[in-house]
């Protein structure tokens, strides 16, 4: 029999899930199922977790036809567990590293019915903190199991599912199931102490709970929230049932229902103000039907004041002490931070004049017919917003389209463009009154989002290096990044472009906020997927390269961490290895800040051999794409849009081992490459001279990778995103 089978609900959480799947299946420790169950989820989690199961014989995935909440499918998945012991671990959460040995060499040796683990909070900011587990047991308990009348400060843990493994026979007997509605776990975990026979603890740290900034109920405001008083009535009435009687815990039980009502309510993101006094109401409620004869344990000081303030029923005294506390509360937070009194200084200069330009113009209405685009941080006219501006100058004629550019790059723009320059006053007021503000990276800290406008994050690139929040775990690769003025800025989207469900999963966890995802495909690579025979031929003859011409572009990408990086590459060499015929295209990253004012190869004066070729200063990469049969690359996003061309690709990767670890990756592009791979120069060459680019392993990679990423290019990703954003087409 297996000895743990975790159940694993998903709704929602396709941006978390690989890595809570991975986190159980990659321990040492490997007697373990998985009974993954899709709650009718309307993003990617029922598919990713059938590509595990697909993978992994120790994955079953269960698809749900409807939604039925947390609790009733963790009872789906339980009915399907095999194991001795049942974990019910959710979605967005992950294991610790090498865990699973140490839980079960305790289950094995102390065959408890309940096992009680240790766990940490990670914010999403990656701030963690510990649990109660030290102060209610400030000397473990060891391999010691007891009855919870021995040692009733277990109560004081986190009332959860996921802190606890449970015999599953112990569980089909005693009848436990999980209630619909929110606070599920209330109603679970209480009844199962309360009747476990061995109760464990283990003093190890084992589970990651993740703190959500969007899509937890915990962050949720609503009416919602009033089902907790159902999910403790329901321990009541389960109490009042049992034989033998367990009337000796009721007062213990009774100062964790108040406790947890007053959590809920002192939690301004979960009741709103206006159903404050209401929720407060059924707490002076419950504490008169539930009260036990003798009283319970009340808590000293504060916190006991408000446990006799609901006893008295006493509203309009709770609110104020509550006001008052939460006053100290900021005026000690500004205090330690040193933070001034408010207050809006003289400033000079033009800098100052143009902001009270903005700040003047925000108070005018929106211009309903007005869009404004950028790229690159104002680098010019590129990427996705220009695939966009072009479709909706086509589909959507009432929206003008203003492009925000660099001075230095104003001549870089098509004839006919309309344009202003970043950091005029023009500048200032079209981002004032825009209705539409579209860019693939975030616009200044000093915009505003105004209640109607719509800000689109197009972005640039599917995500093979770690982005957003999640380089808070890879410092080297993010110095400088202030995470909290990031958020603000992801605050602003409406909406977050996405090549592929891959792209959708790392934007959710990178960049989490309460935007809509448009997965529809790449507008840039529209161009890709509809150029035909003859305008190939026609950028192939701009760019000055010959029919017979076999060019090869080499694309790299930046490394944050390792400034003026050059890889170890003879561009020469290589191209003698590509052979008579072979042209060698050299392209730098936008990072490195391009001179475009040298001249484009094949316009005129080529910087360099004939046959090797600096195009950096090409504006359209889509030109490029189009021009190169091979594309070299390491771990740059170019890779796939390339593969659109389904093109032979190289991945040429020689510090992958310490890239993976300083800048962190997403995806293992030595174990999925788009083809043929390689981490040393030597290697490169032997890739083209032995035709190995071009063979079937490396045609059978591509072949898979464009079936993972390129599934949505079919020419009409930005007529999508201008029918959605511009049109208010749904479906």
């Amino acid at each position: 029999m297996t000895l743990i089978s975790f159940v694993v609900p998903a709704y929602r959480v396709q941006a978390f899930l690989s890595e809570c799947l991975d986190s159980i299946l990659g321990q040492p420790f490997d007697d373990v199922e998985v009974i993954g169950v899709d709650d009718h989820s309307p993003d990617g989690s029922g598919d990713i977790l059938a590509e595990y199961a697909a993978r992994d014989h120790r994955v079953h995935a269960v698809r749900l036809d409807d939604n039925v909440g947390l609790g009733p499918a963790r009872n789906i998945g339980l009915d399907r567990a095999g194991g001795e012991y049942v974990w019910f671990v959710d979605g967005d959460d992950w294991l610790a590293p090498d865990c699973l040995a140490e839980v079960a060499a305790r289950l094995r040796r102390t065959r408890p019915d309940v096992l009680l683990v240790d766990h940490v909070r990670v914010r999403w900011d990656g701030w963690a903190t510990r649990s109660a587990l030290a102060d209610v047991f400030p000397t473990p308990p060891g391999e010691e199991t007891f009855r919870l009348a021995e040692r009733p400060e277990a109560l004081r843990l986190l009332h959860t599912a996921w802190n606890k493994l449970v015999r599953r026979e112990f569980l089909v007997d005693l009848g436990l199931r999980f209630e619909p509605g929110w606070y599920e776990d209330v109603a679970f975990s209480y009844p199962l102490l309360l009747a476990a026979e061995r109760i464990g603890v283990l003093d190890r740290v084992c589970l990651n709970y993740r703190q959500r900034r969007a899509g937890a109920i915990t962050r949720t405001r609503g009416d919602r929230h009033f089902e907790v008083f159902v999910q403790w009535h329901r321990v009541f009435r389960w109490m009042d049932g049992r034989t033998p009687p367990v009337d000796g815990l009721r007062p213990a039980v009774f100062e964790r229902m108040i406790w947890h009502y007053l959590t809920v309510l002192g939690n301004g993101e979960r009741i709103a103000p206006e159903l404050r006094s209401a929720f407060f109401d059924r707490i002076t409620a419950d504490h008169a039907r539930w009260l036990p004869p003798g009283g319970y344990p009340a808590p000293p000081g504060v916190e006991g004041l408000k446990h006799r303030l609901v006893a008295a029923g006493r509203w309009r005294t709770f609110s104020a002490l509550r006001a008052a506390n939460q006053a100290r509360e900021v005026a000690g937070r500004q205090v330690r931070r040193g933070k001034p009194v408010a207050r809006r200084a003289a400033r000079l200069g033009r800098d100052a004049v143009l902001r009270e330009y903005y700040l003047a113009e925000l108070r005018r209405p929106l211009d309903p017919h007005l869009a404004v685009y950028a790229a690159y941080w104002f680098r010019g006219y590129a990427c996705n917003p220009a695939a966009i501006y072009e479709a909706a100058r086509r589909l959507a004629p009432h929206v003008r389209g203003v492009w925000i550019v660099r001075r230095d790059r104003v001549a870089s723009l098509p004839p006919g463009v309309e344009y202003v320059v970043a950091g005029t006053r023009e500048y200032h007021r079209v981002l004032a009154r825009a209705t539409w503000l579209v860019n693939n990276v975030n616009f200044p800290d000093f915009v505003r989002k105004r209640p109607g406008s719509v800000h689109v994050q197009t972005h640039h690139g599917t995500p093979v290096k770690v982005m957003g929040l999640d380089q808070q775990r890879y410092p080297v690769g993010a110095v400088g990044m202030d995470f909290a003025k990031l958020l603000r800025r992801v605050d602003r989207w409406d909406y977050s472009v996405s090549a592929n469900s891959f792209s959708t999963q790392m934007w959710e966890r990178a960049y989490p906020a309460a935007y809509t995802t448009l997965e529809v495909g790449y507008p840039r690579n529209d161009r890709l997927v509809t150029a035909t025979d003859t305008e190939v031929r026609e950028v192939r003859a701009r760019l000055g390269l010959a029919a017979g011409d076999r060019v090869v572009l080499y694309a790299p990408t930046h490394r944050e961490h390792l400034p003026g990086y050059r890889p170890p590459f003879d561009p020469e060499l290589l191209r003698d290895a590509l052979g008579p015929a072979g042209v060698l295209l050299m392209r730098s990253h936008y990072f490195a800040d391009r001179d475009r004012r040298r001249p484009v190869p094949g316009s005129g004066a080529a910087p360099g051999p004939a046959r090797v070729r600096d195009v950096s200063g090409h504006d359209r990469v889509e030109d490029l794409y189009l021009a190169a049969d091979v594309l070299v690359t390491d771990y740059s996003s170019a890779m796939f849009d390339y593969a659109v061309l389904d093109r032979p690709i190289v991945v040429y990767a020689p510090d992958w081992e310490a890239y993976r670890l300083a800048r962190g990756v997403y995806l293992d592009l030595l174990a999925e490459p788009p083809g043929a791979v390689t981490t040393s120069f030597p290697g490169l060459l032997d890739l083209f001279r032995s035709g190995a680019v071009d063979a079937e392993p490396a045609t059978a990679a591509r072949r898979r990778f464009r079936e993972r990423f390129c599934a949505l290019e079919d020419g009409h990703a930005a007529e999508r995103v201008v029918r959605r954003v511009f049109l208010g087409e749904v479906g």
